[in-house]
């Protein structure tokens, strides 16, 4: 007790005394301490005093399927700062080798009486129904699933709910397929490959519609390829490699991770970018400004994505 005492005091800049008094319910502790108390608690992990646990601490879990493709610490980055603006604790959450699980970490989170939870990837259907049931407020920011169509479990008693959805922020992928699809035709390619994520991935499916549409359009539907791959510069190394075997001779990728791949399966069978392979990835990642020959790239506006997220968190 007097190692958490101290802990929680040096964290907040207050006496022990302060902290005791927060602990035990006092009087005589203004809002604005009493708050940073209970944040510091939640943060150095310690729990609540069953009095105060009822009490939603100003934490905001931020939840990225990993931190490899750098298209998540950008968002990361602008979530939090916007976050700690508005006088919230970001918490990070992130899936790795061996680590939590998205499962888990909505656990904890609920555990620690967290005020919302922004995802960048994607939650199973019970974790959605876990989250709607608790009423804490969600974001999902380019979600890798599709949640508008998930119903919550029937009550025993009463009509079933209807069908709810979370927040959801994302890019126009209809939109940038269309331009990377006529940047690749005016440049005189006709055999054209979409290179995205998995198949189950909502982003991916939205392009593989869109790029569907254009090649019906566009007739020759058997010059045109579509591959999948995990997004990581090997998936995009292997998938690509595939897609310029079929004769493509113009790639338009998921993202610029799997772009890169594909520059280095195309210079892996001696063919030429932009000589004779032509690549559009998707994100404009800060290092694609330090690749050779430069990479044409579809922008994610990050900065904007991320602030209407959190306005749309805070607003509910």
């Amino acid at each position: 007790m007097t190692r958490r005492l101290a802990e929680v005091a040096k964290r907040v800049g207050v006496s022990e005394a302060t902290v005791s008094r927060v602990l035990n319910g006092k009087p005589g502790v203004s809002d604005t301490t009493r708050q940073s108390v209970l944040t510091a608690l939640d943060v150095l992990g310690y729990e609540r005093p069953t009095q105060l646990r009822g009490v939603r601490a100003r934490l905001v879990g931020l939840v990225l399927p990993e931190l490899q493709n750098p298209i998540f610490p950008a968002l990361a980055e602008v979530v939090g700062g916007a976050l700690v603006q508005l006088g919230f604790t970001p918490v990070l959450c992130t899936r790795t080798a061996g680590g939590l699980t998205e499962a888990e970490y909505v656990t904890m989170l609920l555990d620690q009486q967290v005020s919302g939870v922004v995802f960048c990837g994607g939650l199973s259907a019970d974790e959605y129904r876990q989250l709607l049931g608790r009423g804490v407020p969600v974001v999902l920011l380019n979600a890798a699933v599709d949640y508008s169509g998930v119903q919550q479990r029937e009550p025993a008693y009463g009509p079933a709910p209807a069908r709810l959805g979370f927040p959801q922020v994302s890019t126009d992928d209809t939109s940038a397929v269309e331009q990377a699809f006529a940047h690749l035709t005016s440049l005189g390619h006709r055999r054209i490959g979409l290179l995205v994520g998995p198949e189950d991935h909502t982003p991916s499916l939205r392009k593989i519609a869109a790029f569907r549409s254009l090649t019906a359009r566009a007739g020759g539907r058997e010059d045109h390829r579509i591959g999948h791959a995990l997004f990581s510069f090997e998936g995009g190394q292997a998938v690509a490699g595939e897609l310029l075997t079929a004769g493509m001779t113009g790639l338009i990728c998921g993202s610029d991770i799997l772009a890169l791949g594909a520059v280095r399966a195309a210079r892996r069978k001696r063919l030429s970018v932009p000589g004779d392979v032509s690549v559009v990835g998707y994100d404009d990642s800060a290092f694609m400004n330090y690749t050779d020959p430069p990479l044409t790239t579809l922008r994610q506006p990050i900065e904007a994505m991320a602030k209407a997220a959190v306005t749309l968190l805070v607003n509910q």
